[in-house]
């Protein structure tokens, strides 16, 4: 067997365990730490990207290589390396918990790198479990705030039962199919869908991932996760996890073919719940990070419109609104995390005088959050232009005028927090914030991403269309 197509799963492996190994010595400081844990993920991160043409099958065949996997592998070593940026000044994590935290970041994109070329059920859940093992324990590890703890417990209670669901939907799947690799279901599940089993079974596996995706209903954890983890944390958790919870869902559903017509009210239904709810309770949200939790509810919902309906262009559209997604909503935590310098929680009025205190934050806080609410020429506006036009070649015109006024919707609460930012005084005069060169230029080339791919999208949605017409 070849072991070079899988570099960057070793090499994370070993990233992990180094980290390991440094939680059972003596503390040698935050700076080695941090600095080291940026090393070894930008090393990660050029790994992934020589491994975009790696391809085949491994471990008696329930292990895939292909430019679908390797595509989102790379946007979760891209992430773990963006958050790690973030991590110069980490507040809110004990100093010597520095190792275990970095540990278990790694591990987390690891697990998430295996869940995303998994192609067997078994595989999929150990993969998930070990994704969702690390979350739970990364979010309490925060002190000195006081709401960690609940978060923690909340996060932790809403996962196993979901994963309880999910495990007697792989179950059933398994029972009426007699295999547990995928291959094997994509051949008899379209013609059994019609069966209560199949479809209950389906649904079940499905909402595992509908749990990590934050989308309704399971989305009851993500404003008290996202508000009660440290700043970086919940970074990670509104980027990485969101990319990967795409790609399975993606693959699954793809899974069911084009047959599976029983699926797609629920799936309808399930969208435009998650995008009006989301949208609805972010307008009276104060605390920035839990806007931003509701934020990501609803655009679950945005991401699936693209997934239901089964077709290329959707699956492509869907690709692209992830790279798009974990684009501008870095760009969003980066400004909370450099705000909030001493790791508290922001609140929107916090916001005010930024452009006063740092023009290059405010800039960086108004392309993000603009990108969110989808306005052009943002890559925002590109991902959702892209989903929509594949839901109206469907005929789901019906969901794309509700989708839009969910969008008009999200544009009065994201411009609340530009308002602040660059229309409200403080109440006292507050000193300038310090940004480092590197976070400077980490702006910049954000900024660009943000904008670039907005504006010249082809390259990215070449990649995705490419990518996608591996699982169709």
């Amino acid at each position: 067997m070849k072991w070079m197509p899988l570099l960057p799963e070793a090499y994370f492996f070993l990233a992990a365990f180094v980290f390991f190994v440094l939680a059972l010595v003596p503390p040698s400081g935050p700076r080695r730490h941090h600095l080291l844990a940026l090393f070894l993920t930008a090393g990660g991160l050029i790994i992934s990207l020589g491994a975009m043409g790696e391809d085949g099958l491994f471990f008696s065949q329930v292990y895939r290589l292909d430019l679908f996997s390797q595509l989102f592998k790379f946007m979760l070593a891209a992430g773990v390396f963006l958050i790690v940026c973030l991590c110069d000044d980490l507040q809110g994590i004990p100093k010597d918990r520095h190792p275990e935290f970095y540990f278990l970041l790694i591990l987390g994109t690891l697990a998430m790198m295996i869940l995303v070329s998994a192609v067997e059920l078994l595989t999929l859940y150990v993969a998930l479990e070990l994704t969702s093992y690390c979350l739970y324990l990364l979010v309490p590890l925060r002190r000195g705030y006081g709401i960690h703890q609940e978060a923690g417990i909340k996060y932790f209670l809403i996962g196993i039962s979901t994963s309880a669901i999910m495990l007697f939907g792989l179950a059933l799947l398994y029972g009426a199919a007699q295999t547990t690799y995928l291959a094997g279901l994509l051949k008899v599940l379209p013609h059994m869908m019609g069966s209560p089993m199949v479809f209950i079974g389906l649904l079940f596996t499905l909402s595992g991932f509908f749990f990590k995706l934050a989308f309704f209903p399971f989305h009851l954890w993500a404003p008290n996760v996202y508000q009660g983890a440290a700043n970086q944390v919940t970074a990670f958790i509104a980027t990485s996890t969101k990319v990967a919870a795409i790609a399975i869902l993606l693959r699954l559903v793809a899974l069911s073919g084009s047959g599976s017509r029983p699926l797609v009210p629920i799936l309808v239904i399930l969208a435009i719940a998650s995008m009006t709810l989301g949208n609805l309770v972010a307008l009276v949200q104060q605390d920035l990070k839990r806007l931003l939790g509701y934020s990501a509810i609803a655009h679950a919902g945005y991401v699936f419109i693209g997934i239901l309906t089964m077709s290329e262009k959707g699956y492509a559209g869907a690709i692209f609104y992830a790279m798009a997604y974990l684009a501008m909503n870095f760009l969003c935590f980066l400004v909370v995390v450099k705000r909030a310098g001493d790791g508290q929680n922001l609140k929107i009025t916090q916001l005010a005088g930024l452009h006063q205190r740092s023009p290059l934050l405010a800039m960086a806080l108004l392309l993000g959050f603009f990108s969110l609410g989808g306005l052009p020429p943002t890559i925002g506006f590109t991902g959702k232009f892209l989903i929509f036009l594949a839901a109206m070649e469907k005929g789901y015109f019906y969901l794309v005028l509700i989708a839009m006024i969910n969008v008009v919707v999200s544009l009065y609460y994201y411009a609340l927090v530009v308002k602040a930012a660059y229309f409200l005084e403080p109440e006292k005069n507050l000193p300038p914030i310090p940004l480092s060169w590197p976070t400077r230029l980490l702006i910049v080339v954000m900024v660009i991403i943000n904008v670039g791919g907005g504006l010249f999208p082809a390259f990215f949605y070449g990649l995705a269309q490419a990518a996608a017409r591996l699982v169709v």
